[in-house]
């Protein structure tokens, strides 16, 4: 292999690699709503008078 395969090779290991600790991070900072059960759901609609 040439110098510039390898250097490319580890170039595009290493942007995936932070690529996805920066989403792990961005992703632990964001907080996501829970969604509501269905059996919740259904007993809020036989309570309805």
């Amino acid at each position: 292999m040439q110098i510039w395969q390898i250097v490319l090779v580890i170039v595009i290991v290493l942007a995936i690699v932070i690529g996805n600790l920066v989403l792990l991070r961005l992703s632990a900072k964001s907080e996501f709503k829970h969604s509501v059960s269905s059996s919740s759901r259904q007993k809020r609609e036989t309570k309805k008078p």
